[in-house]
């Protein structure tokens, strides 16, 4: 199985106290074995940064929620309503927006996560920019979704890769730019620079860098008589 390695699509964090931390080397790391020792290593991180692990210019609403064993970096932008928990990293200058829900997820310097947005177990690169209503799932559906049992795979241009693991949702690169109510993973990879359209469901596969996802165009939904049975194109 060919590796995937994170630093071609992500950018190790180089500001701020997350430099030095095993955060600093995630460039090097095959996705599958970060996805397994993240955990390990997240709590290496926390050691280091001690009472730092919260850096004193960041900017956290009094509304918002978050976890003990979150890291957040310098010029963060925590916004009302929403949560950070469960092992999650927020690097530079990343903004999370209105009621949105962060679950053990890195995102990178600088990205912003817009209004209602929920991702887990995802790798959010620099400077990338999601839209309001984009949603990241982490397992598969299942019998019983508290107790995920089937592993997570891709498809890639090298064939298939194990994740390892039940729970992972996406790696989005550095700079791509989404737009609103779009439906990620499980096991998804978004090249760096690429775009992804509004309502866009994408699971199990890899895009590559500097390209533009699509959904069906809006000028080609279908409206059907229930009566008469005629079917006709939208103007």
């Amino acid at each position: 199985m060919k590796p995937l390695l994170l630093g071609d699509y992500v950018t190790t964090p180089t500001y701020g106290q997350l430099a030095a931390t095993p955060y600093g080397r995630l460039h090097t790391y095959d996705l599958a074995d970060f996805l397994a020792r993240w955990p390990e290593l997240h709590e290496e991180a926390l050691a280091l940064l001690g009472d730092n692990r919260i850096h004193p210019s960041a900017y956290v609403h009094p509304q918002a929620i978050v976890g003990d064993d979150v890291i957040i970096g310098p010029d963060v932008k925590v916004h009302e309503f929403s949560t950070v928990r469960k092992g999650s990293v927020l690097c530079a200058r990343a903004s999370v927006g209105f009621n949105c829900e962060v679950t053990s997820a890195f995102v990178g310097e600088g990205a912003v996560l817009g209004h209602r947005i929920g991702i887990n177990r995802t790798i959010v690169g620099n400077r990338a920019h999601l839209s309001a209503g984009v949603t990241v799932a982490a397992i598969v559906v299942s019998t019983d979704m508290s107790a995920p049992d089937r592993e997570i795979r891709l498809r890639t241009e090298g064939g298939a890769y194990r994740c390892r693991t039940t729970q992972f949702g996406a790696v989005i690169g550095d700079k791509v730019q989404t737009g609103n109510n779009i439906s990620l993973g499980p096991g998804v990879l978004v090249g760096r620079n690429s775009q992804i359209d509004s309502g866009v469901t994408l699971a199990i596969r890899a895009v590559p860098e500097h390209s533009v996802v699509t959904a069906p165009h809006t000028t080609q939904t279908r409206i059907r008589n229930r009566n008469a049975g005629v079917e006709e194109m939208l103007p």
